[in-house]
């Protein structure tokens, strides 16, 4: 038993869940076991303990398993920055930035790190489960591959094929991929999973028969829908939906063209006394919020472009004069300063953008990109807080000399004269549970959760679940 491989018909089928629940099991029957994605995409990062970025997912995987996060866990990360071109981080460290039609003359240099990584983890745990990314039915892109079945190929792991009968279509998803794969990769799959299931299991019966006998694979099992999912951290922005229990302190947050690192509203969306809602494309803010939060973004003067667009910068001065308050973190914190200045061209073409103006710094993107845990101090309360740091760019101002936060005694981030704008380029404060009661309390909010306790407890909820609707145990017999 080494390593298995849970790849899906398409995206967003339930393979990052799946994974981090099979996890949990694993680990629970005294196993030391492993996440790994050889390639994700996604602009919602995590720092690691060596000082990398990696996937979300595979940070939430690795705390199902009792892990630090580890940049082998992750080992190619593509963070996009615009429709056509992505950041590419190889182990931790950003190598490139790239047009999608010239990533794949990059991919072949990408597989041998992907193994090296996986070896690592393979050799130092008893399992390894493996996340593959997107489909393999995307035979146009099997060339050089290393998300799917390349990897699988490359690295003999076996794989088990996950549909999702939420979206309907399941049998032809499953049947349809095994039509479309070579022999070769087809060799591969030793068995699939019927996903996100509503309703009584025994009504699909039929259908499950049918893709064993069409395909000569072996199900593993029927999972149901798994409500408690929405407490756990958003792997996609596309999930990201109103959250809280309509409680008395109510928060905006925009939905930016290019957010990222949105895990900041986590434990937000699962606090009962939050209201909080996600400002889409189209949409104006609301004008019962008491806090409106500009997020990161992985293109900062773009998504000034898609604000001002929007209308939003209008809708934040109408708010600030009703006297709500506005906070800005990371890529939201530059927006809210005189000006953006990219000299070298390092997020998109090359000039200075004028900022919001609601604080009075002014922003210079630069080549060195800040990775970082962060212990830091809440000025204004004294309040703890952990987070950490993922940005390129400084940030200077008079507004500084009033600092959102204190780090080893430093100031950091800023807060208007009148107190109703503050930006931090620290991410992942509201995980902090002392220090989100205390920011809450300023808009009548009493905060009523044990954030990490409560993560825990929806995994092992997840892994419950896994383990009654899946045959785990013939599941981990086939890791080879």
């Amino acid at each position: 038993m080494t390593a298995v491989m849970i790849q899906g018909c398409g995206s967003n089928v339930g393979k990052s869940l799946l994974v981090a629940g099979l996890c949990r099991a694993a680990r629970r029957r005294g196993l030391s076991v492993a996440p790994f994605k050889p390639q994700n995409m996604s602009n919602n990062a995590a720092v690691t303990l060596d000082g990398g970025e990696i996937g979300r997912a595979q940070a939430l995987q690795a705390l199902a398993c009792g892990l630090q996060p580890h940049t082998d866990m992750n080992p190619v990360l593509l963070k996009p920055e615009t429709d056509t071109g992505a950041q590419v981080v190889v182990q931790g460290r950003r190598v490139a930035t790239v047009r999608a039609r010239d990533y794949a003359r990059l991919k072949p240099q990408l597989l041998q790190p992907v193994l090296d990584s996986f070896q690592r983890l393979r050799d130092a745990h008893d399992l390894v489960i493996v996340e593959g990314a997107g489909s393999p039915a995307e035979v146009n892109l099997r060339a050089d591959d290393i998300a799917n079945m390349g990897f699988a190929r490359a690295a003999n792991v076996p794989v088990i094929l996950v549909g999702d009968i939420d979206r309907g279509g399941v049998i032809a998803q499953i049947v349809g991929t095994q039509a479309v794969l070579d022999d070769g990769d087809a060799a591969m799959v030793r068995g699939f999973i019927i996903n996100k299931f509503r309703g009584d299991p025994r009504l699909f019966d039929d259908g499950y028969r049918l893709i064993e006998d069409r395909t000569g694979w072996r199900g593993l099992g029927v999972v149901p829908f798994f409500p408690e999912a929405s407490r756990l951290p958003a792997e996609d922005a596309l999930d990201l939906t109103r959250g809280g229990g309509g409680g008395p302190v109510r928060i905006a947050c925009l939905a930016l063209s290019r957010i990222a690192n949105f895990d900041d509203l986590d434990p937000l969306r699962i606090e009962p006394c939050v209201d909080l809602v996600m400002v889409r494309q189209g949409e104006a803010i609301p004008g019962d919020r008491d806090l409106v939060i500009i997020p990161g973004s992985k293109s900062t003067r773009g998504d000034l472009d898609f604000l001002r667009a929007q209308g939003w910068d209008i809708d934040l001065r109408a708010h600030i004069r009703r006297g709500g308050q506005v906070l800005g973190i990371c890529g939201g914190y530059q927006m809210l300063g005189r000006t953006i200045a990219d000299p070298e061209g390092i997020e998109g073409p090359a000039g200075e953008s004028p900022g919001l103006g609601l604080l009075d710094v002014r922003t210079v993107m630069t080549a060195d990109k800040r990775l970082t845990r962060t212990d830091a101090v809440h000025a204004p309360t004294g309040q703890k807080m952990q987070g950490y740091e993922i940005h390129i760019g400084r940030t200077e101002g008079p507004d500084c000399a009033r600092p959102f936060a204190l780090v080893d005694g430093r100031p950091e981030g800023a807060i208007s004269p009148d107190g109703r704008v503050m930006g931090s380029y620290l991410h992942g404060i509201f995980g902090s549970d002392g220090f989100r009661a205390a920011f809450l309390s300023r808009f009548g909010g009493s905060a009523g959760i044990d954030y990490g306790f409560e993560v825990r407890r929806v995994l092992d909820l997840l892994a419950d679940h896994v383990e009654a609707n899946l045959d785990v145990d013939r599941l981990l017999g086939i890791a080879n």
